[in-house]
């Protein structure tokens, strides 16, 4: 009988045959955009179906497969376990929701050459990383991944940017795996044995397990947006096609957290409980800056792209809380907030596809992504604008949603920390709750700025006027994401019943069994401690509302007088008077703005009697980028710019070069201890 890796792996084959189909498709008069996506779309819902009954029938036992490739003494190893089946779980439906958006938003796509054979391509590198049962296999599917979607972001290289964005990407990218190829030669030790088996059956010294731990954070923090390591994530999303950023964003920063989550959690054995204090820390400093960055944006796909990093921050915060309780012999606790950390996983996945493919919606509409331009689509993309809305509150934590259960369940992790026996984590942990409820606080506030300016109010400018509701697959696959946000928070029992075979094996302990719980509450430690029914909070509000609007139009005043909207006091209702992003960030910009921004206003006033207009200058800094990355790229300048003249020696100056570092190389192993 084929294993379940084996099958899985034959359908990454036919992702890659997609691939070089759609490179032969592109020779040919058509684009066969139609045809490629409906084959993608139908290889990620089989994967989908072959997981779905492995999940029904035995999701816990393992399943292998080898390959006679990769390195001549090992080959390539393949493993489906309970981890890897919820990670390919996320990165096919994302897979099949990106295809059929694919199938409407495709046809508007000014180069589908440039898309077509990297779109499967990529889908196929996520699977193989998930899938990778060794180091080589893993690091080999982590490099034709990035590449793949290195090329998708490369699509449109000749607009502005882009290009900058795809170089910028790319160094990332690499640093990152060069960290990883460091980590997996510190865990195959001597030995050189780069099975994870043999990883897992190895124990490391707590030096060792420290250096892993960092260049895992640099590593596959790189690829999943952990501060400071985030700055190509905002350049390289909104440069790639829309359902592409959604794939990118949605899903291929859940790869990298897979990554890290399979090394610290599975690979590295038992953690020490200083390792969770490094990852709360970055954790809740990614999801403050992230948000904060986000709402000072105009562009809705970059504010949307700074959106993911605060995510990442909330699913790292609940990982170095699972480390903590882990390593101090708390496996509830633990089980708790690494359930809240691959809830918020799948609901990230969820509403951040719906956000980026409502942005694609809006830029096929009107070809803007700058707020400042947009506004008033409420009332010509009505069901984009419903759709888009979900998608708000549900990234905004408001109940009944998908993304308040997650964060509900990471805060109920926190209030389990005064059982922590370390000072640093009694102090750490409340600190970083403190974060993690400014970065709620902050999100809402920023998508209330997103929806409104952008659907809300008067048009901005002639383009909006002419701009018409988008093709039924891309409305289709928004609406479904949607419900989906919705089902999650109305019953997330059952996604947390489904998720106590990942933390079984890992943590050693599950949350209490939900299903069974009447009216289908959620408890996560006890029912005398907190629970809550997403289910009932739905039928209030539900409720509610229906009886707010039937009193409103029964006993309300029958005399209708229609007036001009309110415009602040100005007299002419034009759109210059309305909220722009810019002045809605203004609050926010003003208390945060000095430290993190080094943002400065200047105002220029017309002297008394003259009929120039008032100005307000903002400018604003990137410090990380320009401490940190800025003086690299210059070191780096200044280096090659020395160096250069080397390609210009004669053949007796290379020869008296080449001398000279041989006779450098024998005195070091001379002296060498």
């Amino acid at each position: 009988m084929i294993s379940g890796a084996a099958v899985l792996l034959w359908g990454v084959a036919a992702l890659l045959g997609t691939a070089v189909l759609a490179i032969a498709e592109s020779r040919r008069p058509g684009s066969g955009t139609g045809l490629i996506y409906g084959l993608t779309l139908g290889i990620s819902a089989a994967v989908l179906l072959v997981l779905a009954s492995r999940i029904a029938d035995d999701p816990v036992t393992p399943s292998t497969a080898a390959l006679p490739l990769g390195l001549p003494w090992i080959g390539a190893h393949f493993r489906l376990d309970a981890l890897s089946t919820f990670f390919l779980v996320v990165i096919n439906f994302g897979g099949a929701m990106a295809s059929l958006y694919g199938l409407g938003y495709g046809r508007h796509e000014s180069a589908p050459h440039r898309v077509l054979p990297f779109f499967p391509a990529f889908l196929a590198g996520m699977n193989l990383v998930v899938l990778a049962d060794d180091a080589f296999t893993f690091l080999l599917s982590w490099e034709f991944m990035s590449l793949a979607s290195w090329a998708l972001v490369m699509a449109h290289h000749r607009e502005q940017y882009n290009a900058r964005a795809g170089y910028i990407y790319l160094v990332m990218a690499s640093f990152g795996t060069l960290a990883l190829l460091l980590a997996f030669g510190l865990l195959a030790g001597p030995s050189g044995n780069y099975t994870f088996e043999a990883m897992r059956a190895a124990s490391s010294t707590p030096l060792v397990a420290a250096f892993v731990l960092a260049l895992m954070l640099l590593g596959a923090g790189s690829k999943a947006g952990l501060v400071p390591l985030h700055v190509w994530l905002p350049l390289a999303h909104p440069a790639a096609p829309s359902h592409v950023s959604a794939l990118m964003s949605g899903v291929m920063t859940k790869v990298a957290i897979y990554g890290f989550i399979r090394v610290i959690f599975d690979l590295l054995g038992e953690p020490a409980w200083w390792s969770g204090v490094a990852v709360l820390f970055l954790g809740g400093l990614t999801a403050v800056l992230g948000i904060l960055y986000a709402l000072m944006e105009n562009d809705l796909k970059r504010l949307l792209a700074y959106s993911t990093i605060e995510n990442v921050g909330v699913i790292f915060v609940s990982l170095g809380l699972a480390l903590a309780f882990k390593a101090n012999a708390m496996p509830s606790a633990a089980a708790l907030a690494l359930t809240a950390a691959l809830f918020h996983v799948l609901n990230h996945s969820f509403f951040k596809s719906l956000l980026f493919f409502g942005a694609g919606a809006v830029l096929t509409a009107t070809g803007e992504r700058d707020m400042e331009k947009l506004g008033g689509l409420i009332h010509r993309m009505p069901f984009t604008s419903f759709a888009f809305l979900v998608g708000c509150v549900a990234i905004s934590a408001l109940p009944p949603f998908n993304g308040f259960v997650s964060e509900w369940l990471a805060f109920q992790a926190i209030l389990q920390s005064p059982d922590l026996p370390q000072w640093g984590l009694k102090v750490m942990v409340p600190a970083v709750g403190g974060l993690l409820a400014l970065s709620t606080a902050l999100a809402a506030a920023c998508f209330v700025k997103a929806f409104g300016i952008t659907f809300l109010g008067r048009p901005r400018s002639a383009v909006v006027e002419l701009a018409h509701e988008v093709d039924r697959c891309s409305l289709t696959t928004m609406f479904i994401l949607a419900a989906l946000c919705l089902l999650a928070g109305i019953v997330p029992g059952l996604v947390i019943d489904g998720l106590s075979s990942v933390t079984l094996p890992l943590i050693g302990s599950r949350m209490p069994v939900q299903m069974a719980q009447p009216w289908l509450s959620i408890v996560p430690i006890a029912a005398s401690r907190s629970s809550y029914n997403g289910l009932l909070v739905f039928l209030f509000i539900a409720f509610s509302a229906s009886a707010a609007a039937y009193a409103i139009h029964r006993f309300a005043s029958h005399a209708l007088r229609r007036g001009p909207a309110w415009g602040c006091g100005f007299p002419d209702v034009v759109p210059s008077s309305q909220y722009t992003a810019v002045s809605f960030a203004q609050p926010i910009r003003r208390v945060f703005g000095t430290f993190v921004f080094r943002a400065r206003e200047t105002v220029e006033m017309p002297a008394p009697g003259e009929t120039g207009p008032a100005r307000l200058h903002v400018e604003m800094h990137d410090v990380i980028w320009e401490a940190l990355y800025q003086p690299v790229a210059r070191a780096i300048d200044f280096a090659t710019d020395h160096l250069n003249h080397l390609q210009f020696l004669t053949i007796r100056r290379y020869l008296t070069l080449v001398f000279l570092f041989l006779i450098v190389l024998l005195l070091v192993l001379a002296l060498w201890p």
